[in-house]
């Protein structure tokens, strides 16, 4: 039995990787295009384009795209400002793109940044990303509150000498969780948010509720709890100066009692994750 519940399990996650693997190829495959006078609303249109041509009908949300002093959310005030602009691409701008996909049930949230030519400053919150991603993995396989890592996150950034901007997300979120999404012939959408995936969310959520759990990371009290087994969409995002970085990227929790196999990202091998190795 312990063997076919690991099979399945395997497959699963097979499906999750492969979806999040097609998410960070359509960023790569934009970036590449990318240009200047190219608007922010014209780049998340090619990633639609690209991933609809690859047969995705249906989204967690639409992909997004933000330029220059939009790449640190400088002035996000409401959510509305998260949507594509008509911001227009300049050389040496920094540049995110960000688009969850749902493909065979699948679902990926993926987040990835770059920029029009040399840009020393993104590259350098780049590097320091890495960091978070040790601190998370770690801190999570110690079963630290989400409240606490999220804090620990918070106080590694000061040290780096950045923002924290992915506190200017709804709630605060540096993650949240993500499951498999019921197809259907037609894909509603609300907000720019897939209505199939709102509905497992707001299940979650009110599942959650019940048990003291929360399927959102943040750093308020209905995070004060240990990480919940399943996969969780982590972005820490860093800003300077109105530059701003961050991945994105499916971490898998179980309740495994191995440290190793309690907690682990579902690919070590992304544009963020490639980008270090070569470094070294």
């Amino acid at each position: 039995m312990a063997t076919a519940v690991t099979s399945e399990r395997s497959t699963e996650l097979e499906g999750f990787r492969r979806v999040q693997r097609l998410a960070y190829e359509c960023a790569e495959a934009v970036a590449a295009q990318l240009q200047p006078g190219v608007t922010e609303r014209e780049a998340a249109r090619m990633q639609r384009e690209w991933l609809h041509a690859r047969g995705v009908r249906d989204w967690f949300h639409l992909p997004f795209a933000w330029f220059g002093d939009r790449t640190a959310f400088a002035g996000f005030r409401i959510p509305l400002q998260f949507f594509p602009t008509g911001r227009r691409l300049e050389a040496g701008m920094p540049f995110i793109l960000d688009m969850a996909p749902v493909f065979d049930g699948f679902t990926a949230d993926v987040g990835y940044s770059g920029s029009l030519g040399v840009n020393p400053l993104q590259d350098k919150l780049m590097d320091d990303l890495r960091a978070h991603r040790e601190l998370i993995l770690r801190e999570v396989r110690e079963r630290r509150s989400l409240r606490e890592i999220y804090e620990d996150v918070d106080r590694l950034m000061v040290r780096q000498g950045y923002a924290n901007r992915h506190r200017a997300y709804p709630f605060g979120v540096i993650a949240h969780k993500v499951d498999r999404v019921r197809e259907s012939r037609f894909s509603p959408r609300l907000f720019g948010f897939g209505a199939q995936s709102l509905k497992g969310l707001a299940a979650d959520a009110l599942h959650g509720h019940r048990e003291g759990w929360s399927p959102l990371w943040s750093p308020y009290r209905f995070s004060d709890h240990p990480p919940r087994p399943g996969l969780w969409a982590v972005e820490p995002h860093l800003g300077f100066r109105g530059t701003g970085a961050k991945f994105e990227e499916i971490l898998v929790v179980t309740d495994s009692a191995d440290p190793g196999e309690s907690a682990f990202w579902l690919d070590d091998d992304l544009p963020h994750t490639r980008r270090w190795t070569e470094e070294k």
